[in-house]
Formats: C-alpha cells, structure tokens, sequence
C-alpha cells in the first residue's frame, strides 16, 4: 500500500480529522490516528505478510478429532488479538479505542493486503461482535462479546445450508424451546437446534477457546411445521463450548459438530466447513440438539444477521481492493524490473531489451489496474466514512449517510469484486508466462479474489437489490442524494482545463441510469424489469468509480495548486481520472441499452437450446 496515497485520501479528500470534533472521538488527533495506521503496517508485515504463501500451500486438515492449521497463523491471529485492533472501534468501557470506522477500514486494509486469509478470522469475529453488540441482550453481550473484544473467542456467522444456497427462505434448521423454562435462561431464550449449515468460514479451529456460531434457524409452530418464507427466521447464539453468564467456559462441549472441510480454489487459509447442529454425537446436558440462545425476538433474525452482512460486504469490497491492490504492485515491480523487446521507435542495431514497462501495452494494463485498485479502495473509504456519519453526525447527515450507504453498499461489494480482479487478471498478463506459475504470487491473488464475486450476496443478488430495491426506495430518494453529490463534483471541476470534460460526460451518466432504471420498471412484470439488473448494475457501478475518481482527481488538483509540487502520486490521481474517463466510463452505453428496452434474451429462451 502507498502511505502517502491513504494518508491523501483520508485527509485531504475525506477529512477524516474533523471527526475529532465529535464526542465520541474527541480523545483523537491526526497524530493517534497515524499511529494506528503505523501499527496496523508493522504487525501485517510482520506476521501477516510472511505467511501468505504458507497458508495457501499447507491447507487446513481434519483428522477426524481436530482442524489443524500451520502455527504461522496461530501466531498472527494471537499477535493480532494482542495488539488491541480487534476492539478498535468499540467502546473505551469494553477495552475499546472508540476509533472511527474509516480509521478502522484503513487499518484492515494493511491486513488484507498482506494475508487476506489469516485476516478473515478476527475481522468475521469482529462483525460477530458487533450484531450481538448491536442486538444482543446485556447478559449475551457480556458471556459472548466481551470474549471476542478481549481475543479469547472467535465468531462466525452461519447462514447457508447445503440445499438452500442463497435461497435463505428456504432454510430448514430447526430450533425448539429447550423444556419448559427455556425462556428462564440468563443467557436468553435457550432452544435445541438441528440442521446443517455449509460455507461457515472459521467454523471449526483451536485458534481461540471457543467459537461462537450465530446461526440462522426457524422455529416450529405448533403443528410442528416450520414457517415459511424469510420472516419465519431467527436468530441464535450457539457457542462451540458453553460459558457462563460471565463468558467463563463450563466444561461443557456443545452438540456442534465439523462435517466436513470445503477444499477451495482460493482463500485457502481460512478454514471453510459444513457444520452439523444437533446429530447427536456430542449430547450436551443429557440430551441430543444443539443450545442455542434466542438474539432478539421470533422471526427478527435475517434483520439482526444483516446488520452483520452489511458491514461483511463492505469488508468484502476492501478485501477485493486490497487483493487488485497487491496484484498492481507486483506487477508494477515486475514491469520496472524485466526487460524484454526493443523500442517501438527506431534504435541504434545493438541496443538491449527495454524495461517492459516502457510498452505502451503494458503501461495499458497498469494504468486499468491502478485506477481499478485506487478507484475501489476510494470507494470502500468513503463508505466507512458514511458509516461514521451515520453513527455520529448531525441528525441531517446522519439520515443522508444512511439512505447514500443503503444504495451504495451493493456497489461497494460488487464493484471491486469485478474489476479489481479484472486487475488481477491483467497482473498475471504483465508477468507473461511466469505469472501462470507459482514463483510469482500473482495466480494466489487471482484465485483468492475470485471468491469475492460469489460470498456475502453473489453478483446477481446484488444486482437484484440494487435494482428492485435501492434505486426505488421512497421514490428514488437516495438516488437524488447520490445526484446532489455528483452535482457538487461536478460544479467544482467545470472549470478546470484538465477535469471540465469529464464533468459533462459524468452528468451525461447520471441521467442515463435514471432513464434506463425508470424503463426497466415500465415492463409488465418484475421478471422483465430486473432480467438485465446485473449489467445495470455493472454501469451503476463504473458510474460510481467515475465519480469518486474524479472527485479525487479534484482535491488533488487543490493540493497542487496549493503548493503540491510536482507529487507523483497526486498527479497519479489525475491519470487514474483522465483513464477511466477515456477507457471506461464509455462502456456504460453497452450495459444500459438492454435495460433501457427491456431485453428479454434471457426470459424468451427455451432452456433445451442451452
């Protein structure tokens, strides 16, 4: 990562120092949040970085009594527990250091970029943390999450089964009161779960004293038939030991039970596992049936689970950048350093190889991947900042923040998740044959972000929601706020001889996507209307990126002007703008147009062609 790139954006573009104005963050300064930052980069490449490889190679095992994992990770996730991030942003009562979340996003940002894998385990026990913080009871929080804060449990969340996938209305996990004082328990309503789940990252391990599995399941009515739909899911607390009501272990293990292992293409560090509640091989308290403890009421679960899958998709968006991110780097290096043709231009008969670097083709495939990477992490940014002014500002900009984070949070997964693995994929180009091998780390970068598009809500799903829900929520009205914004862009650059342009051609996007959307809901049904949301959602995205570019493009021409210099990277900021602008934004036109006449390729076809 480039210091002086993040140091830029979250000064000088998001002015991340005001937040110090406001009480929750009042004991900060520049100079703490700079010192997290420092911390954040020597403890990634310290044990993070070292063992990317490692973990990637020596792929989690199961002997059938337990997962064994190489102690490099052992030690960086000990190392980061120790280092006190993992309550960055919480409370100072909890042993936090009530940081911002853009401060925070910016120091996971280290740890992706560095092992992403290793980095999965206390970032998915964070976001744990954080639902039961959120909607836990007092008594959960106090025996689950204070664990998680102080780094001796981890968390997961458990949501898909084998049969279901994405589909979460048709989960069918069961959860039973627990005798007749289940709803007596300290630690909530206490209920015996049976079902299998699939996918559940970090889901078995002995990297902390216990993991605390939130689990989705439904609860029988009393005809003993589960309900149907999503609204009939709730949420439980099934910890992999059981602890008291001051989080202290009892002994006990509880009735969950490691399946299998997923062996994964990528993201191979983190174990991945098909779990099994309730088989009855572990009978806990003389019967069979996993505990589990109700969070919040009946039916309310999918509402609290998102309020952890939310922040998982903005994680998954940094996670992708930072993936682009690294990919960019290596290939950069690789480009300075390998020599290979001649000049294009005529050259004295005996002269040598050229840096690779020097071919336009190549200057091509790096400059995508810069912009793609720099475009992205802005992006990921400037959500945490929202979140910021979500939790903290002005009643005003407390409800703008929100409705900008429901439109945008689909972008901001989706976004990077494409086209920094794009990056990725042109990373490996730069590098020749030599990149399709091993002895260069970019074919792990591309294989572990090829995850990205499908976990946390596929491409697809995001598109659906982007499409049927945030672009028309009351009226389009965040939408209008996003348009504001743009506007305000836009009006600062119209002037200037280097970014005007773009400014027109950025209005000329805005408009384009409200038309497309507003013709897509002409259509007879919702299966016409959103047939073509992914591509939708593919120029609502490039839309995005144009726009943030370019506002970053604008607060690095102000730093210039006010004595910037000659600086490299502002003026590599301008290139990123000027690029995307050029090579990128055009593309938008392909993907609206089946939107705008709603297509029906797709709904017309009869499958046996197929």
């Amino acid at each position: 990562m480039n210091r002086s790139h993040l140091d830029f954006l979250l000064s000088d573009w998001l002015d991340t120092e005001a937040l110090t104005t406001r009480d929750r963050y009042a004991e900060h300064s520049a100079g703490t949040f700079a010192a997290v930052l420092d911390l954040a980069e020597r403890l990634a490449q310290d044990k993070f970085a070292p063992c990317n490889r490692l973990v990637d190679v020596e792929e989690p095992t199961f002997d059938g009594e337990r997962v064994h994992l190489p102690q490099a990770t052992h030690d960086a996730t000990r190392a980061y527990a120790e280092s006190g991030l993992l309550a960055a942003g919480q409370d100072a009562e909890v042993g936090g250091m009530q940081l911002p979340y853009v401060v925070e996003m910016a120091s996971n940002a280290c740890f992706f970029e560095a092992n992403v894998a290793v980095a999965g385990y206390a970032l998915l026990s964070v976001g744990n943390a954080n639902l039961l913080t959120a909607a836990g009871s007092a008594s959960q929080r106090r025996a689950f999450t204070q664990g998680i804060w102080d780094g001796r449990f981890m968390g997961t969340m458990c949501l898909s089964e084998p049969q279901a996938g994405s589909g979460l209305a048709d989960i069918v996990t069961r959860a039973e009161p627990d005798g007749a004082d289940f709803d007596a328990d300290p630690l909530g309503p206490r209920y015996r779960l049976r079902g299998n789940k699939m996918w559940i990252s970090a889901g078995e391990h002995e990297l902390s004293e216990t993991i605390v599995h939130l689990v989705l399941a439904k609860i029988p009515g009393p005809d003993g038939r589960l309900p149907e739909g999503v609204k009939g899911i709730s949420l439980f607390i099934v910890p992999k030991h059981l602890v008291d009501e001051q989080g202290a272990l009892t002994g006990e293990r509880n009735d969950v039970a490691l399946a299998g292992l997923n062996h994964k293409m990528g993201y191979r560090g983190t174990v991945n596992t098909l779990l099994n509640f309730g088989e009855g091989r572990t009978p806990v308290r003389g019967a069979a049936g996993a505990i589990g403890y109700r969070v919040g009421a009946p039916g309310d679960g999918l509402r609290h689970m998102f309020l952890m899958m939310n922040e998982a998709r903005i994680n998954v968006g940094l996670g992708a950048t930072m993936l682009g991110m690294a990919g960019y780097a290596a290939s950069l290096d690789y480009a300075r350093t390998r020599r290979q043709g001649r000049a294009l231009e005529a050259a004295p008969a005996d002269a040598g190889p050229v840096p690779i670097v020097s071919h336009p083709d190549v200057r091509r495939m790096l400059v995508a991947q810069k912009a793609y990477a720099e475009g992205a992490f802005a992006l990921c940014l400037y959500a945490a900042r929202l979140v910021d002014d979500r939790r903290t500002g002005t009643t005003e900009e407390a409800e703008a923040a929100g409705w900008l984070l429901e439109l945008l949070t689909p972008i901001v997964k989706s976004w990077p998740s494409e086209w920094c693995l794009e990056g990725n994929n042109l990373a490996i180009q730069v590098h020749g044959g030599y990149g399709y091998t091993r002895d260069f780390p970019v074919e792990q970068l591309w294989r572990d972000n090829r995850l990205n598009m499908i976990h946390e809500g596929t491409h697809g799903i995001q598109a659906l929601d982007l499409l049927r829900r945030k672009v028309r929520a009351d009226g389009g009205r965040a939408v209008a706020l996003w348009a504001e914004r743009v506007d305000r862009t836009c009006a600062a650059v119209d002037d200037d001889p280097a970014l005007g342009a773009c400014a027109g051609s950025l209005r000329e996007a805005v408009a384009r996507l409200r038309s497309a959307a507003d013709a897509a809901w002409e259509a007879s049904g919702a299966t016409e209307a959103l047939a073509n949301a992914t591509p939708y959602m593919q120029a609502f995205g490039h839309t995005v990126i144009a726009w943030v570019l370019l506002d970053v493009a604008r607060a690095a021409t102000e730093r210039l002007s006010a004595g910037g210099g000659d600086d490299p990277m502002l003026r590599g900021q301008l290139l990123n703008a000027h690029f995307f602008f050029r090579y990128e934004l055009p593309r938008i036109d392909a993907w609206l147009a089946p939107v705008q006449r709603r297509d029906r390729t797709f709904i017309d076809l009869d499958e046996r062609w197929l």
